[in-house]
């Protein structure tokens, strides 16, 4: 049986506000219409979309929970925490804000206060203005190289004359929005980039709020998948727990996991293909959470603060976070790398070394408790966000290309959401859609032919 996308649609909005229940425990199922591979965002995105279809799925995730980068830490504090992404973006066409309320969390508009620190005093307001200005005139020489087709790297377009800020500018634009410097980042990649102004925070945490949306979808813990044989017709998805025959497949793992042959393909994935993910590498993007009873760097609730830096060496702090007592320093790109490289104890004593820099040593010597995150060395993801180095922009689109009953989907597959959750959700149900079609379980109907009382009631939109 098939069905139109209209109806499909509309039974996809149905499922999505219906009550979430637990899925109990079940053994490999030895078939499926559609495996999904990975139960991040896109993976559960995913899964939904199919079993609105009707279609049976079963998610194959290699972790022990669900969430992919999207993971809530619930025990280390006595307040949750997000280890991976920590905002949605879009609140006006974000099908996950509503997805969120429905499912009982809470979200709201993340608060938009942000200080800039020169040394142990705040920026005056003339020195914040000189900031912006230079942040200005560095984002609009990349928009300009971007418009000429020129896909050279961002930091080759920046200009001269950003003089004391150029690193805090650099650090901004490159290691905290993409994960890696200017200089390894497409300036095309980042000009089509969409705008992530208005963040939205969930109180519980993202990555609650995954597991939450995830919780009836038939999934497999703990179960990497190995090796792919597929077809034009069919897939067999290969684990240690056996196999799973299909229709067809959805991976949404990691360009660094595609890359890295953790998982094989018979046949070998197209040279066109992996070309495509060779240049929308993982960036590097960490926390380090630090417990500050007693708010001793007298910052607001939910501020984000910076520094001035002659380099990129620096940090991002979120101070705070949710009226507690918890501030995550983050670290990016080729210096966060290098840190995170160096393990838990080098990150944690840069993380005092800073707050030391900014607010002395007796605000240091306050923290009681603190976390580190390092992605790069997570087997199942291997980084933090996808990124296009220069020339590689048209690489995402390749990537949602379809390879015979295979689809790919996640974050790097989106052209300008790449790096968010939203961005990953929203390539989640493209991809559903695409292997539904393939598989023959949904329909597009024919477009409405004009008539002369359709063409008298249309009217041009403005553009």
């Amino acid at each position: 049986m098939t069905i139109t996308r209209r109806s499909f649609l509309s039974a996809s909005a149905a499922f999505m506000s219906a009550p979430v229940l637990r899925a109990a425990a079940a053994p490999l199922p030895r078939e499926a219409d559609i495996v999904v591979i990975g139960a991040g965002a896109a993976g559960i995105a995913a899964a939904r979309r199919v079993m609105a279809a009707n279609r049976k799925v079963v998610v194959v995730e290699a972790a022990s929970q669900l969430g992919g980068r999207c993971i809530t830490d619930v025990s280390t504090f006595d307040v949750p925490f997000d280890r991976g992404a920590r905002w949605m973006h879009n609140p006006d066409t974000n099908p996950m804000i509503r997805l969120a309320r429905s499912a009982g969390l809470d979200v709201s508009p993340a608060p938009s206060g942000q200080k800039m620190r020169i040394g142990r005093r705040n920026a005056r307001a003339g020195e914040t203005e000189e900031f912006l200005a230079a942040l200005v005139r560095a984002n609009r020489a990349i928009d300009e190289a971007a418009r000429g087709k020129l896909d050279t790297s961002c930091a080759s377009v920046l200009p001269k004359d950003l003089g004391d800020w150029a690193g805090a500018a650099e650090f901004l634009l490159g290691a905290s929005f993409a994960g890696k410097d200017l200089k390894e980042l497409s300036a095309i990649d980042k000009a089509r980039a969409q705008d992530r102004n208005a963040p939205i925070a969930c109180r519980q945490g993202l990555g609650t709020l995954i597991a939450k949306l995830g919780e009836q979808v038939p999934t497999v813990l703990s179960t990497p998948a190995s090796r792919i044989v597929w077809s034009n017709r069919d897939v067999s998805v290969e684990t240690q727990a056996g196999k799973i025959a299909a229709r067809a497949a959805i991976i949404t793992v990691s360009t660094n996991v595609l890359m890295s042959g953790a998982i094989k393909f018979a046949p070998d994935i197209p040279k066109r293909t992996l070309d495509a993910v060779s240049k929308l590498t993982l960036g590097s993007y960490d926390h380090i959470v630090v417990q500050l009873p007693g708010n001793p760097l007298g910052l607001s609730r939910d501020d984000i603060l910076i520094e001035q830096s002659n380099s990129t060496r620096t940090a991002l702090m979120y101070a705070n976070i949710g009226g507690s007592s918890l501030c995550s320093i983050d670290v990016g790109g080729s210096f966060g790398r290098d840190l995170s490289e160096q393990g838990e104890g080098a990150m944690t004593a840069f993380a005092k070394e800073w707050v030391t820099k900014l607010f002395g040593s007796e605000a240091a010597a306050a923290v009681k408790k603190t976390a580190v995150t390092r992605w790069n060395a997570s087997p199942y993801v291997m980084g933090a966000m996808s990124a296009s180095s220069p020339g590689g922009q048209l690489s995402r689109k390749v990537l949602t290309e379809p390879i015979g009953n295979l689809f790919l989907a996640g974050e790097a597959t989106h052209e300008t959401l790449w790096g968010t959750v939203d961005g990953a959700w929203d390539s989640g149900e493209r991809a559903a859609d695409a292997a539904l079609r393939k598989i023959g379980a949904i329909r597009d109907e024919p477009a409405e032919v004009p008539t002369q009382s359709t063409k008298r009631r249309r009217t041009p939109r403005p553009r």
